[in-house]
């Protein structure tokens, strides 16, 4: 994945940014999610917030990208999803390829 790319997605692609709360640290909801993402073609990343929360942007068509956050709505067995809070607006998004686990912020 480049960060740095000099290309934005397309004006059909979706890119939603994304805070996901309850109990979703170590539930393996980051991971769950990076497996979500690659098996719908999701591009983008996931990483866990200080705060506790787990933080995502998500980038591809529209029906992809809503389908994985219709899933971040539940996510794994273990964990317990109280709220997810879907920024409407994104700024610019360079174009990602694949779906990776980030450090936290």
């Amino acid at each position: 994945m480049s960060d740095t790319a000099h290309s934005f997605a397309s004006a059909g692609t979706l890119a939603r940014r994304l805070r996901v709360h309850g109990k979703v640290q170590g539930v393996y909801f980051r991971q769950s999610t990076v497996e979500q993402a690659r098996r719908l073609g999701v591009a983008g990343w996931v990483r866990n917030r200080r705060d506790g929360s787990v933080e995502a942007l998500l980038v591809g068509p529209e029906a992809t990208v809503m389908a994985l956050i219709g899933w971040m709505h539940t996510g794994p067995a273990a964990a317990r999803v109280d709220r997810v809070d879907v920024c409407e607006e994104v700024p610019p998004v360079p174009v990602l390829e694949g779906f990776v686990q980030r450090d936290t912020l």
